[in-house]
């Protein structure tokens, strides 16, 4: 499985959106997701429920994702929007049926649950035609932000196992710091 989460201790530091937007803005997940206003969304690794709020008036239904519940309190005292539904949940035993989510994100967390047992599980849950969009630091990064290079992917070996787990890679984009993925199923 992935390494570390990050320390709910710090969550103030995942809503200075200067930060954010530095390595993902809103605009560039909003594109990627490429979302109709009745589709169900899952954030997976959603935090404090920053990029959630993004996604959130462009979506149906929101599940904000989140192995702490710690993260949800802070989402909590922030302000849930109506349509979002908070889930405590590991990504490699998601609370929902087969099909349930029409597209699914991951905004720097990747890392903490990449395995083929958790891309499995994404597969199992996305709709026939779902979409699954990973931003995420990259292995070719100086390390300066999030987490240690050696706890990152590079975006070759997160689309080999994209590719492995049956998605088919729509498009892929690498940046100094971060690497976006678009995949859909086959």
């Amino acid at each position: 499985m992935g390494y570390h989460t990050f320390d709910a201790e710090r969550a103030d530091k995942l809503e200075v959106a200067g930060r954010r937007y530095r390595f993902v803005s809103a605009e560039e997940l909003l594109w990627a997701l490429s979302l109709s206003s009745d589709e169900t969304v899952a954030d997976l690794g959603s935090g404090t429920g920053f990029f959630t709020d993004d996604v959130a008036p462009h979506a149906g239904e929101v599940y904000a994702v989140d192995v702490q519940e710690a993260m949800h309190e802070y989402y909590r005292e922030k302000g849930v929007p109506a349509n979002v539904d908070l889930v405590t949940s590991d990504v490699i035993k998601l609370p929902f049926d087969d099909g349930d989510v029409d597209a699914a994100f991951s905004t720097m967390t990747y890392h903490e649950f990449a395995s083929d047992e958790s891309l499995a599980e994404v597969r199992r849950v996305l709709a026939p035609d779902g979409r699954l969009v990973i931003v995420d630091w990259a292995a070719t990064g100086s390390g300066e932000d999030g987490p240690p290079v050696d706890e990152r992917y590079s975006a070759d070996e997160a689309t080999a196992a994209l590719r492995e787990a049956r998605f088919e890679i729509e498009h892929t984009a690498v940046r100094p710091e971060t690497f976006l993925v678009i995949a859909t199923l086959e």
